[in-house]
């Protein structure tokens, strides 16, 4: 019986699957817009959820070890600690969105463009590169 499981479960082998989810959420981090099929982005949308809220809830040291695990590219996690978890900071899930974008032509699979919602806007500042004020002659 499969009461009270709601996780929604992709036809691949166990590892396959979870490499395949790690990919999808490291691209939607990077790039902010991801097209892909209606199962796979249905299985994407809680981690990314998850993974934003991690951040923003534990202290950056714990954080970061947390999303490099579930990450494959350093600049995604990067981009999560100082750009993401600040604009999502007053939602707490429906980060993303769903598009419907077609049927693939090869097979007739369901097309979605998965993107972030609207949040606040984020500005970085640069750190200002230190100087030798005083020199001496």
């Amino acid at each position: 019986m499969r009461h009270q499981k709601i996780r929604t479960r992709l036809t691949q082998k166990p590892a396959h699957g979870r490499m395949l989810v790690r990919n999808l959420v490291t691209s939607m981090f990077l790039y902010e817009k991801v097209r892909t099929t209606k199962k796979r982005a249905e299985a994407v949308i809680p981690e990314i959820d998850h993974l934003i809220r991690y951040a923003g809830t534990h202290e950056p040291h714990v954080a970061i070890r947390y999303l490099n695990a579930k990450i494959t590219d350093k600049n995604a996690s990067r981009k999560v600690m100082e750009v993401l978890k600040d604009r999502f900071a007053k939602r707490h899930s429906g980060l993303t969105r769903m598009v419907p974008a077609g049927s693939r032509k090869g097979d007739g699979a369901q097309l979605v463009d998965l993107t972030f919602v609207e949040g606040e806007e984020v500005t970085i500042e640069a750190t200002p590169k230190k100087t030798s004020a005083s020199k001496k002659k």
